[in-house]
This record gives structure tokens, sequence and C-alpha cells, in this order.
């Protein structure tokens, strides 16, 4: 019998964008089970809570098969111990965006080998699309509407009244 593959992307998601759930799609299309794992990391400064982003990509992946959303706040590698993933996805949008995550990566294979980092472009229409970018239109006014999923829009012009 094939064990099945386990991969896990992790990420702040503040807010999730269409962007995200195009590679969370892509992603089940190469592995069997995908865990989005959403980071805690207050020194972000999240917009949203833990809770609220958890439950907005809950939402919006919820017609996906083979996906679990679940939170962390400790090292990335334990987490993938825990659930038993081999292969950490990170996304990809420009140069700065490599050089971070390379970074994240190396260091991730110091701590288990065993663990690959596999690097995912977005799809043309989103490769400009970050959460930071939808934040600030969204706070200015802007209409982020075709960039987000429709509960993270609402939430967005609730905080940005």
């Amino acid at each position: 019998m094939k064990k099945k593959s386990m991969a896990l992307y992790p990420g702040t998601f503040d807010p999730v964008t269409f962007g995200h759930i195009d590679i969370m799609r892509r992603a089940l299309k190469i592995f069997d089970q995908l865990i989005v794992a959403v980071a805690l990391n207050p020194k972000k400064g999240p917009l949203f809570s833990l809770e609220n982003r958890v439950e907005f990509i809950k939402d919006a992946t919820k017609n996906l098969k083979n996906i679990e959303v679940v939170s962390f706040d400790n090292l990335l590698i334990s987490l993938a111990h825990s659930q038993k993933a081999t292969v950490v996805i990170k996304g990809l949008r420009a140069i700065s965006d490599f050089e971070f995550e390379l970074q994240m990566g190396l260091m991730n294979r110091t701590l288990d080998e065993k663990i690959e980092t596999l690097f995912m472009i977005p799809s043309q229409e989103f490769s400009f699309l970050s959460s930071n970018l939808v934040k600030e239109t969204a706070r200015h006014g802007g209409d982020v509407s075709k960039l987000v999923p429709k509960n993270v829009f609402k939430e967005l012009k609730k905080k940005f009244k």
C-alpha cells in the first residue's frame, strides 16, 4: 500500500487571499493531503486574530477535499513531525520572498534533513498579491473584493470603516 503524501503550507495568512488559495488548490494536485498551518506570529502585528484567520481559511476551503487547517506557535519542524508531513510548501512571488524563504528552508533542513521545502510560484493573476497589499488597499478604501474570499472582504470593510 502506497504511503499518503502529506504537505504542510505554513503562513500568517493575515488575511488569506486568492493567491494563497491558488497555492492550496495546486498543492492538492501534487499531494494527497494538505495541512494549512496558520502561525501565531505576534511579531508581525496581525490585523486579525489567530482564530479569525483559521476560520477564514476553513470557510474559503470548505469545498476542497483533503485539506486541514491548524494553528501553531512552535517550530515549523515540530509541527511537521506531529502532522507527519514530509514537505513544506512556500509560495514565492519575487526575489525578496526567495531570500527570506531560502534562509527558512535551509534552517528547517538543518533541523531535519528529511523534510523538504517546495517553492511554488503563484498563478500569473496572483503574482502581485500579498496580504499586506490587500490590507493597505482596504485601509484606504480600495475595493479588494476580487482579491480575497467574501468573508474576508466583509471583515476588512468592518475593520476599516
